[in-house]
């Protein structure tokens, strides 16, 4: 059975100067010093039988700790990552600048061995980058993802 996660990108052309997207670097100790290829969309996994948009909204928020901003959201496409797990994206121009961000968590025995179980933020915080910089940021599975929306929006 194939993973489904959903997810919104946002984007932004600032006064008309260059694309950026709104996308988050990962939480927990595996994470904690990666800068390069350790941010992602905003996203979770779904159901089925759940609508992926509906899901979409939900993951971001709890990841955010906010709920994603009001905006015309569009189906990006749905892309294979390399652990075979499929994410459907949604995408939107919008603004969106929280107060703070205050991310869900999830437990993790910490150290490892140690029987220690400690809670992580999924996300420990999230940027608007520019297309250049984020292709640097973003795990290198999320790359078409970011093509994609290039694409459309230079179509």
């Amino acid at each position: 059975m194939t993973v489904r996660s959903a997810g919104l990108l946002l984007y932004r052309r600032p006064s008309g100067s260059q694309l950026e997207v709104w996308i988050a670097h990962m939480g927990g100790p595996f994470w904690n010093r990666k800068d390069a290829r350790a941010w992602s969309i905003p996203k979770g996994e779904y159901l089925e039988e759940e609508d992926p948009l509906a899901a979409a909204t939900r993951e971001f928020a709890e990841e955010m700790g906010t709920p994603p901003p009001a905006a015309e959201y569009v189906h990006l496409g749905d892309f294979r990552q390399p652990s075979r797990k499929v994410i459907t994206v949604y995408a939107a121009e919008a603004e969106f600048q929280p107060h703070r961000i205050e991310s869900n968590t999830f437990p993790l025995e910490w150290p490892k061995g140690s029987g220690r179980i400690q809670d992580f933020p999924e996300i420990d915080r999230a940027e608007w980058f520019t297309e250049e910089v984020a292709r640097t940021k973003l795990v290198a599975g999320q790359l078409p993802i970011l093509d994609e929306l290039v694409r459309r929006l230079h179509a």
